[in-house]
């Protein structure tokens, strides 16, 4: 059994940035970046019946995830500036998920939460909420 453990520096954020000439996206990691959660959830459907003998029953309905992150304000953030005006344009774009071994996991996002901190005796930081809108890819 492997027991070859991932450390959680080396997993990035990328966020859509652009596009080439061929309208693919192009993906720049978001820098600053101190702490990033993928959540997937599937919404249970209740399928109770009288046969299921008092025992709940269900099945799996629609599935959805999203990316929460924080981190550091760095200046000249292109990624950063990027979301900046997504959010203000309520674009759809692109997050990418990539993992030291390649992995990836792509997906269309929506900006749903993006405050700024401000402390006198800290460091500024974000932190970002993005609401991912049809299917979360998988790429080994």
């Amino acid at each position: 059994m492997p027991t070859t453990k991932i450390a959680g520096v080396d997993v990035l954020l990328y966020v859509q940035t652009g596009t080439d000439a061929g309208n693919n996206p192009i993906y720049t990691v978001l820098g600053g970046q101190s702490n990033a959660t993928l959540t997937r959830s599937t919404n249970i459907v209740a399928s109770n019946s009288k046969d299921d003998c008092g025992w709940a029953s269900n099945v799996a309905g629609i599935n959805s995830w999203g990316l929460e992150c924080e981190g550091y304000i760095i200046a000249s953030d292109t990624a950063l500036e990027y979301l900046e005006t997504a959010w203000a344009d309520r674009q759809t774009l692109k997050a990418e998920i990539r993992m030291p071994s390649g992995k990836k996991y792509t997906g269309d996002i929506i900006i749903s939460d993006f405050p700024a901190e401000f402390p006198q005796e800290d460091a500024a930081t974000y932190s970002l909420t993005l609401t991912g809108t049809g299917a979360l890819t998988v790429t080994p």
